[in-house]
């Protein structure tokens, strides 16, 4: 059991490091990266909240379809912040437009807001009261690690050296 766990942890880092490192990578790699770090998120998921096959049948390919959605939001809203960035530098910007550009931001926010909504409603109705407790603490864990590889992997490309691993005795 430790091994699986010390396994999929070792997948989840090189993935955050290849994420972190893929910064500047074409878009396609940043699409598979995202879509690795979703399928890691949702097997570590499985096994932190113990699911049931049922259980995983009926939550993945909602959870799947919430996803792709948010990212759709948020591919939206990337290409406002850039549109409102370019207007906020034009000092003939008509305010109009940004106007316009903060409805669209407003609006793509409220749509991620609903997708999360969405995707809590989902868990409470399909997990036991157990499995609602580790889903809370496995969000909080899963992120903060993620932080931490990120953090990480950026000290690592600041100074131009990566670090010695550790041996094992």
């Amino acid at each position: 059991m430790n091994i699986k766990k010390i396994t999929v942890l070792g997948i989840g880092l090189a993935l955050a490091a290849a994420w972190a490192a893929g910064q500047n990578a074409p878009l396609q790699e940043r699409a598979r990266m995202r879509q690795n770090l979703a399928t890691l998120r949702l097997l570590r998921m499985t096994q932190a909240l113990d699911l049931t096959e049922d259980q995983a049948a009926k939550i993945f390919p909602i959870f799947n379809r919430i996803e792709r959605e948010k990212l759709e939001s948020q591919r939206s809203m990337s290409a406002d912040i850039a549109v409102l960035r370019k207007l906020l530098r034009d000092s003939n910007a008509k305010e109009e437009d940004l106007a316009a550009r903060l409805a669209s931001l407003k609006a793509a926010q409220a749509a991620l807001k609903a997708k999360d909504a969405e995707l809590e409603e989902l868990l409470e109705a399909r997990l036991s009261t157990v499995q609602k407790a580790k889903y809370l603490l496995f969000q909080i864990e899963f992120y903060r690690g993620l932080t931490d590889v990120l953090d990480r992997a950026g000290q690592r490309g600041q100074r131009g050296a990566v670090p010695p691993v550790p041996i094992k005795k």
